[in-house]
C-alpha cells in the first residue's frame, strides 16, 4: 500500500481529493497492508470527505446566493416556466 500523504497536508483542489479518496478506497479494499498502514489511509481519507463535503457545502452556498436562494429541489412532473 503506497504511504498516503499527512492527514493535515490540504489537497490542492476538490478534483485532486476525489481522486486521492478513491484510490484509497481501492487500496483498502484490497486488504492486504499492514493494520498501521490502513490507519493512516483511513485517517487521511477521513480527511479528504471532510474536504470534499465542506467544497460541496460551500459550492452550494454560493449557489443558492446567485439564485437569490431560490433553490428548491427538482420536481419533474413541475411545468419549467420555459413554455
Amino acid at each position: 500500500m503506497p504511504k498516503p500523504k499527512d492527514s493535515k497536508d490540504p489537497p490542492a483542489s476538490f478534483e485532486a481529493a476525489l481522486t486521492e479518496l478513491e484510490s484509497i478506497v481501492q487500496t483498502m479494499e484490497q486488504g492486504n497492508a499492514p493494520l498501521e498502514a490502513q490507519l493512516s489511509a483511513y485517517e487521511r481519507g477521513a480527511a479528504l470527505l471532510r474536504h470534499c463535503q465542506d467544497a460541496l457545502t460551500n459550492a452550494e452556498q454560493k449557489i443558492r446566493l446567485l439564485e437569490g436562494n431560490t433553490l428548491r429541489d427538482l420536481d419533474p412532473a413541475a411545468p419549467s416556466g420555459d413554455e
